[in-house]
């Protein structure tokens, strides 16, 4: 199954740090770099799913976060993304971004939101039905690619 460890949930989880160029002059994550965790965890989702095509026929047509917490140079970030909804042509993915306990700071939600986007393959200039087995993937009802990602 595409869902993670059987929860009924398709979702990918992406592990990493913060790092310089993630950060402000005031030291802590600047809000681009949740766009960049996000799109990680993203990607992984899509491996595990199988969904080969999938970049370059899936841009986004809306995206909001609520950020709630700051992510400091070094600290350890896990990024999940979850399918919220499937629809014909749109998939809207669910993410929360967490920063990891370090010394001085305890673990912390530091973003979570939403995104959209819709299935335009080339040669398309306008959304299209997603393809059955993507579909189907991502509703986790198809086998599971072999995939290093952390799948918790």
């Amino acid at each position: 199954m595409c869902d993670a460890a059987g929860t009924g949930r398709v979702q990918a989880v992406h592990r990493s740090r913060v790092e310089w160029m993630d950060t402000d002059a005031a030291g802590h994550h600047h809000n681009t770099a949740i766009v960049r965790f996000v799109e990680a965890a993203e990607a992984a989702l899509v491996a595990r799913c199988g969904l080969d095509g999938y970049f370059g026929a899936a841009p986004r047509v809306r995206f909001e976060a609520d950020y709630t917490a700051r992510l400091w140079f070094g600290q350890q970030v896990t990024a999940v993304v979850f399918v919220e909804r499937v629809g014909t042509s749109s998939l809207t993915l669910g993410f929360e971004v967490w920063g990891e306990p370090t010394g001085d700071h305890p673990r912390a939600l530091a973003a979570k939101g939403r995104y959209v986007t819709v299935y335009l393959p080339p040669g398309h200039e306008s959304s299209v039905p997603w393809p059955a087995a993507w579909r189907a993937a991502l509703r986790g009802a198809a086998p599971r690619r072999a995939s290093s990602v952390d799948d918790a």
